[in-house]
């Protein structure tokens, strides 16, 4: 399919072709381990054995490529499988790599206590503030990770500048674009070398499926991650690749709905007397509006705020909400909330990337806007 059809578009049939043998407008799921050769060697479309490659997970791939706006994109058991994958592709031990100091607790817990233990070292960066990533660099970095919007502080960066500084270091800027979708945000357009995704949350948007993504430009960074997906394994499930094929097709109208929602609840956030902080990068007293203004369509769907009172306070609001489901995870239809110090970014604790203890997380999912501002009114008391 041409990559100058809208993202709408693309997102409906890029790699959804229609079944050759019946004309099924979806994808099969081909759950299958291995496939009938025409004599040694001769494979029907390229398929011998399914962890190198299935039917039902190539499709995705080509959406995830065409939406990214990439050369190719590469589908994985969970987020954190393509982070590895990346990783033991992109590093030897002794690399270095700028990490930012708010990302997911276990993008922090695989540098920290896997990598690590590899022989990579890693520095963490303030990646909203350009001259913090520069300064973070050493003659060993090979790449700067970034997440933007980050993730449970909504710190937005820069990916145009930080690929200008990774370009002069001869380093990978990679970015996780989770929180944002390609919807909203395509950084390899901004200059970024490798987009990250866990597909679990707004692509696949059900909190039904499990999953991770790679999405490249450059063909021998895409062969290789291709040599590394295939020798390690952790790949997508036929059944779980059709499930984030089937999420995708929803996902621009999820996401316009998952942003006026989100647009709502901040504006009745910063009005309520029990919140002492609002973190959403489409209010204009956010430090990156501007920037996220420039680099998104929208602001997405996720809303941090600061509660009076605490850490007690903040865990009293968790526990209180009933619409709001208290729950791990993010971007599906239902609206989730969570307290990050004691739940997602534990891992986090006692380290630069350590969360305010009185900080709720929010995951605005696209219900009836003002049922869900009730429910927050009366979850705040």
């Amino acid at each position: 399919m041409s990559d100058q059809h809208s993202f709408e578009t693309l997102a409906i049939h890029a790699g959804n072709t229609a079944d050759p043998l019946t004309g099924a407008v979806v994808p099969p799921i081909y759950q299958v381990s291995t496939y009938k050769q025409d004599g040694v060697g001769g494979l029907r479309g390229g398929y011998e054995y399914s962890r190198s490659a299935n039917p039902t997970r190539t499709a995705l791939e080509e959406n995830l490529a065409a939406l990214e706006g990439g050369r190719r994109g590469l589908a994985f058991a969970s987020g954190l499988a393509a982070e590895d994958c990346l990783l033991r592709a992109l590093l030897t031990p002794g690399d270095h790599v700028v990490i930012p100091n708010d990302a997911y607790g276990g993008t922090f817990r695989l540098f920290a206590k896997v990598a690590s233990r590899w022989g990579v070292e890693f520095s963490v960066a303030d990646t909203s503030d350009v001259s913090a990533v520069r300064a973070a660099l050493t003659p060993r970095t090979k790449a700067i990770w970034v997440e933007t919007p980050s993730n449970p502080l909504l710190g937005i960066t820069d990916i145009a500048a930080v690929a200008q500084v990774a370009r002069q270091a001869g380093a990978r800027l990679v970015v996780d674009n989770t929180f944002a979708s390609p919807y909203l945000q395509q950084p390899l357009s901004l200059g970024a070398d490798v987009v990250v995704h866990s597909t679990t949350k707004y692509m696949g948007g059900h909190s039904d499926v499990v999953g991770g993504a790679l999405v490249v430009s450059d063909p021998e960074l895409a062969e290789e991650l291709a040599y590394h997906q295939n020798a390690m394994g952790a790949v997508a499930g036929p059944f779980d690749a059709w499930l984030v094929l089937r999420g995708i097709k929803t996902l621009a109208v999820r996401m316009d709905r998952h942003d006026e929602n989100a647009t709502k609840v901040a504006d009745l956030l910063t009005r309520h007397p029990k919140v002492t902080q609002v973190l959403y990068p489409g209010l204009p007293e956010h430090p990156g509006h501007e920037v996220a203004a420039k680099q998104m369509k929208a602001f997405g769907g996720m809303v941090s705020f600061r509660v009076a009172g605490g850490e007690e306070a903040a865990v009293e609001v968790c526990n209180r909400a009933k619409l709001f489901t208290l729950g791990e995870s993010l971007g599906g239809v239902e609206s989730l909330l969570e307290h990050p110090g004691r739940m997602t970014h534990a891992s986090a604790a006692g380290s630069p990337l350590e969360v305010p203890a009185d900080l709720v997380r929010l995951s605005v999912g696209i219900e009836n806007a003002e049922d869900l501002l009730a429910d927050l009114t009366q979850a705040l008391g």
